[in-house]
């Protein structure tokens, strides 16, 4: 790495945006009183938002603890809540004893966020559980500052994953408590009517909470200031002139051209700005423009073992190539000091769109290769992603298969549903080109977790498409990309009707019967109903309990009678012989409340009971959550307030440690009806 390196053409001045800090210093003064803040900062690319930011960071780390994240481009591959573990590290290195007291009992979850934590926890997977990730987020965010003001500051927005954009999202809707200031910044000029960041955007400013500042361009006098300040001298009138009229008063294009004009680089004045970038580059040496291009097909930042291991120069050779790179102020190293990045988003862009193809695919290779041959030369956090965006763009389809699955395992385990479905339509692109040699060494214990091996060893058998297009509706169910998983389970039907499985068929009619509801499309009976014909007959399987057990709770709710109890005694029964644990306790909730419905009060009643008491013991949170509604529920329908009362305060507390908002959302729900029939209706109103 090297040491301080004089570089050239930042402003030593910090022009205008007087209106904005007012803004931004108001907003923290808030925070300070205890009532949190969101503010969104918007501007086109090289406006300025960088600056002003680093310019309110400073000045805020006087009253509070500031923790800075920035979201990631790797290819066209977003890293999986990447601001959010940055920050979140950050603020845990600043206020470690209010962090660890924020997160205690809490670990296993957040380390899907920042791994730093320990290792995540490998609990069934639900619809549920982006929420209860966003939700124990939003508390520790509370907690920590609830004595401490706390500014989290998320850049580069426009490169944000979905699974960013839906955390912020919640943040900003919910944080009613802690003396917190979010700010979060994004490229408006980037913002197309399709870009995934608009509809959030258009979400927020309906938010009353939410404040958005729009940076406009400089003014003619805002231009000559900060040409003075960078030529430590006052500007001729004329070149200020000629400056403003080609820059529009782009605070970063001016500091190019202020710079070329001053070396004599008149070219700078008539080409386009793109050019203008470009000869920057190319008046560097050879080694630097190299380093400069690897650099530019690396990502957002590059870590500096991994430049070193892609370049292949001597370390004195690529010392002096990157001395070249940091002086003409084209790189920059990370706030952390152990890599570099390109000053400005927009030369990385000109630097790597000069690049030819072959250019490009050999460089993601030279990157894929070195990362395989050393794991250790990015964070651990980041690898499998990188990786995988790597041999990707490297065009290498029998490497990049293995590599985008893996990174799929990685999203799935961090809750990243939209990111996994991303990559599993990825590796589904992939498979028909990838030799048959890798893809029969796959194999689905790998790759899949909701998918039921039907009859196969899934040690042994091979992965199969199938495998991966369940994978992907349930990443897509649970993402909330459910048009998106709609599509993938008919798709799958279409080919299971030329090679027939009933097993795999009945899954995917029940995800199908759970998207429909979903979508309000239809009761999803039908859809229960054809995969009940399908595993009819058949011996018992996971598959056949679970659709047994779905059929038992759709009629429970819609057309409770006989063929339900049936339905939900089978499914006990079938779920204990093949060992489908979480199934059996669903079931066994269903029968307890059919029974109830039928008249057998106290052996319903005990049986609720006793599945709450074992999901309790056994950690099957989301089970006793929806214990914890219907078992009150039931006791509220024979007459027993009294009883559902206390049991509903229990469950309310469970929810919220846990992070169940469905189910807390129900349980008050059922508390105000139980207050009000006890007559204590102050505490209903509440």
């Amino acid at each position: 790495m090297l040491g301080p390196v004089e570089t050239r053409s930042v402003s030593p001045v910090f022009v205008g945006r007087t209106d904005e800090l007012d803004t931004l210093n108001d907003k923290l003064a808030r925070a300070r009183a205890g009532e949190p803040q969101a503010l969104l900062l918007g501007g086109e690319a090289g406006v300025g938002k960088t600056r002003l930011v680093e310019e309110f960071a400073t000045a805020a780390a006087r009253h509070a603890v500031v923790a800075v994240g920035g979201c990631v481009e790797i290819g066209a591959d977003g890293l999986p809540f990447a601001p959010f573990s940055t920050a979140l590290r950050a603020l845990r290195d600043a206020l470690p004893d209010e962090f660890a007291a924020a997160a205690r009992g809490q670990e296993e979850e957040l380390a899907r966020l920042l791994p730093d934590l320990g290792e995540a926890g490998a609990g069934r997977h639900d619809e549920q559980g982006m929420a209860r990730l966003f939700e124990l987020t939003a508390r520790l965010l509370e907690q920590v500052a609830a004595t401490q003001p706390v500014v989290l500051v998320l850049e580069d927005l426009h490169w944000a994953d979905a699974s960013t954009r839906h955390l912020l999202a919640y943040l900003f809707r919910t944080l009613r408590a802690g003396r917190l200031l979010v700010l979060a910044s994004y490229r408006s000029d980037d913002i197309h009517r399709r870009h995934p960041l608009r509809p959030l955007l258009a979400e927020l400013d309906r938010l009353r909470t939410v404040r958005r500042i729009e940076l406009a361009r400089f003014t003619r006098e805002e231009v000559g200031r900060q040409i003075a300040g960078i030529l430590a001298a006052e500007p001729d009138p004329a070149r200020v002139d000629e400056i403003f009229e080609r820059s529009d008063g782009n605070a970063f294009f001016v500091e190019e051209l202020a710079v070329a004009a001053s070396e004599g680089c008149c070219t700078g004045l008539t080409d386009s700005l793109r050019d203008l970038l470009l000869v920057r580059v190319e008046a560097l040496p050879e080694s630097a423009q190299r380093v400069a291009r690897i650099v530019a097909e690396g990502g957002s930042t590059v870590e500096y073992p991994l430049i070193a291991a892609v370049a292949g120069l001597t370390e004195d050779d690529l010392i002096e190539a990157l001395r070249a790179a940091v002086g003409a102020n084209l790189l920059t190293a990370t706030r952390a000091g152990d890599g570099y990045r390109f000053r400005h988003s927009l030369v990385r862009e000109a630097v790597a769109d000069d690049l030819l193809p072959g250019e490009r695919s050999r460089l993601n290779r030279r990157y894929a290769e070195a990362l395989e041959a050393d794991p250790a030369l990015v964070p651990a956090d980041a690898r499998v992603m990188r990786l995988a965006s790597y041999w990707y763009h490297a065009h290498d389809a029998a490497k990049a298969l293995p590599a985008v699955l893996d990174a799929s395992v990685v999203a799935r385990r961090r809750h990243a549903y939209t990111e996994q479905l991303g990559l599993l339509e990825r590796a589904m692109e992939l498979w028909d080109s990838v030799p048959e040699e890798v893809r029969s060494a796959l194999r689905p214990v790998d790759y899949t977790e909701v998918y039921p091996p039907c009859g196969c060893d899934p040690a042994t058998a091979p992965l199969r498409y199938l495998d991966l297009m369940a994978e992907a509706a349930v990443a897509g169910r649970f993402g909330g990309e459910r048009e998106r998983a709609l599509k993938i389970t008919k798709r799958a039907l279409r080919l299971l009707e030329d090679d027939p499985d009933p097993l795999r068929a009945a899954w995917f009619w029940v995800q199908r019967s759970r998207l429909v509801q979903a979508q309000a499309r239809g009761d999803g009976w039908q859809e229960l109903g054809t995969a009940q014909d399908l595993v009819r007959g058949l011996p018992p399987s996971e598959v056949h309990a679970e659709v047994l057990a779905l059929a038992a709770g759709w009629s429970m709710l819609h057309r409770p009678g006989p063929e339900a109890f049936a339905a939900a005694e089978r499914a006990v029964e079938y779920a204990r012989m093949v060992g489908a644990r979480h199934i059996e306790l669903h079931a066994r909730l269903t029968l307890g409340g059919l029974r109830v419905d039928s008249g057998d009060y106290e052996t319903g009643l005990a049986e609720m009971r006793q599945v709450l008491r074992d999901t309790l013991a056994e950690g099957v949170h989301d089970v006793a959550g929806r214990a914890y509604v219907n078992l009150p529920s039931e006791l509220q329908s024979v007459g027993r307030d009294r009883e559902a009362a206390p049991l509903l305060h229990e469950g309310i507390a469970f929810a919220r440690r846990y992070g169940l908002l469905d189910s807390e959302a129900w349980m008050r729900g059922n508390l105000s009806e139980a207050l009000y029939s006890l007559g204590q209706w102050t505490e209903a109103a509440e």
